[in-house]
């Protein structure tokens, strides 16, 4: 015990964590130095907050994004501006967006070699061309036809389709996740790779480096490179105080020969296959496609890869072999990035619950909300359509869930049915909706996802995996706990109700 807490203590995360808190401390001990001169300092820190409250006021982001700093600012004019300067903005050097922008062109330029199906989908689907529009305007990425569509319910069914489909790659293995962590799932997978690469294959691994601190030891990815595995680690955890440690890379995308795609909430790590109960039964999912609807996950992966290593000028190479799939409907798979500063998954998410005609059913660890998708959640409810969430009942962090409580309230006033995952903790991000349309992907219902992080998702219009969610929520609600006006009370007492709605209020700062 005493030598994993002294492990603990001596690990890259602490260490770092300290450097970071140590420059936080040198900072405030200048502002401190600062008041020998506090006429004048007092001056400049109204001045800067009164100029970025003109600022923020003018700003056409989200006032849920906007209102805790302008509260923070008129409770402490001194700190506020100077705390908004270091920490408010999600920063985007000119550079950094204009070589994204180049490698998203270098994307589109591959994929144009595809036909895609958005003509066919305008004629066979109009009330939903404008969903796929808007993912295309927003995100660069076309809707695809010809393409088997199938939804994995379990971390443990992805894991062996995972397998069996990497066993059979030839030319290449692309692979993006969050967490990766020593044990049965990525100790299979790696021995896997390494027999691939040992025939030839080209594998590439990208991981965030924050994700897999307390999973993988320091300098693996120079070990995956001794092994022939291509790396990158996502925006390394330096000890810098920078906001830019909060954009994490939270996909999870395995692409391979170009032709089968593998997207959902899954990580690489023993829980998410229930190898062990870390908070009693993990429920997740994903998707695999087969297909040409594959492109988009290529592409995503591709960029995000030569973001950090440019060695593929020409995308096409990566194409998938063959046009002609089994299967039927549309799938679009998009990504979510800090960097163009627009919210697609929760315009995705809202466009579907503004047009859902019968039933919207949804699932997600988190639900930590801004104002606009908390009014289409109650909306849709009040119009008439069967509004369904269902969320964990063991959680993984407390003082999230107590957040996600909290919001119980307003949305079973409004209609909404909630549920709780009885068996432990659902970590799948689905939405479902009048079984035509259906979202698998990594984006949860929190600010986390929604305004900070890289994420991705497939959207689904009329594919076999759309019936496969259906059934599968259903399964899912079975065994979960619905969630009444009076367990809402019960959760949460006044006086904690009061301070999780404080908190509550500044959670787009966290």
């Amino acid at each position: 015990m005493i030598r994993k807490f002294l492990h603990f203590l001596t690990s890259r995360l602490v260490v770092t964590a300290l450097l970071i808190a140590a420059q936080a401390v040198l900072l405030f001990m200048i502002i401190l130095k600062m008041s020998n001169y506090f006429i004048y300092f007092y001056a400049f820190c109204i001045l800067l907050s009164l100029f970025l409250l003109v600022y923020l006021v003018n700003n056409d982001g989200s006032p849920s994004l906007k209102i805790p700093w302008i509260i923070l600012m008129l409770i402490l004019p001194i700190l506020g501006g100077i705390a908004y300067v270091c920490f408010g903005r999600t920063p985007v050097r000119k550079e950094e967006k204009a070589r994204m922008d180049e490698l998203v062109q270098r994307g589109l330029k591959a994929a144009a070699k595809l036909d895609d199906a958005g003509e066919c989908l305008k004629q066979e689907a109009p009330q939903f061309a404008g969903q796929s529009h808007y993912i295309e305007w927003a995100n660069q990425r076309k809707p695809y036809t010809n393409t088997e569509c199938v939804y994995l319910p379990l971390g443990e069914v992805m894991f062996e389709r995972l397998c069996e489909e990497l066993k059979k790659a030839r030319h290449f293995i692309f692979m993006e996740y969050f967490i990766v962590e020593e044990g049965t799932m990525w100790n299979t997978i790696l021995e896997i790779l390494q027999e691939k690469v040992k025939a030839g294959v080209e594998v590439r691994m990208m991981y965030d480096d924050l994700g897999c601190i307390m999973t993988l030891p320091d300098h693996y990815d120079q070990k995956l490179e001794a092994m022939g595995i291509k790396t990158v680690v996502f925006n390394r955890f330096t000890a810098h105080l920078t906001v830019s440690h909060n954009n994490r890379d939270h996909r999870k995308i395995t692409v391979i020969d170009g032709n089968v795609g593998f997207n959902g909430g899954i990580n690489l790590a023993d829980e998410y296959i229930n190898a062990y109960a870390k908070h009693g039964h993990w429920k997740d999912s994903a998707v695999m496609l087969k297909g040409e609807g594959v492109v988009n996950l290529t592409m995503m992966f591709l960029e995000a890869w030569n973001f950090y290593r440019n060695e593929d000028p020409d995308f096409s190479r990566y194409l998938p072999e063959s046009k002609i799939r089994p299967g039927c409907g549309y799938v679009q798979s998009y990504t979510d990035i800090p960097l163009d500063h627009e919210m697609t998954g929760e315009t995705v998410y809202m466009n579907i619950l503004n047009q859902a005609q019968d039933y919207v059913w949804m699932t997600s660890p988190y639900l930590i909300i801004d104002h606009e998708l908390l009014t289409a959640l109650m909306m849709a409810a009040k119009r008439g359509v069967d509004v369904r969430l269902i969320t964990p009942h063991i959680p993984d962090k407390w003082y999230v869930h107590l957040i996600t409580q909290s919001t119980y309230p307003s949305l079973v006033q409004a209609g909404v049915k909630i549920y709780e995952y009885t068996p432990g903790f659902i970590h799948a991000k689905t939405f479902v909706s009048d079984d035509q349309v259906g979202v698998v992907g990594t984006i949860n219902l929190d600010y986390r996802s929604l305004v900070h992080h890289y994420e991705c998702a497939t959207w689904m219009l009329r594919t076999q995996a759309v019936s496969q969610l259906h059934d599968d929520f259903l399964a899912t609600q079975a065994v979960s706990q619905p969630i009444t006006l009076a367990d809402c009370r019960q959760f949460q007492p006044l006086l904690k109700r009061w301070i999780v709605n404080v908190i509550k209020l500044f959670a787009p700062l966290m």
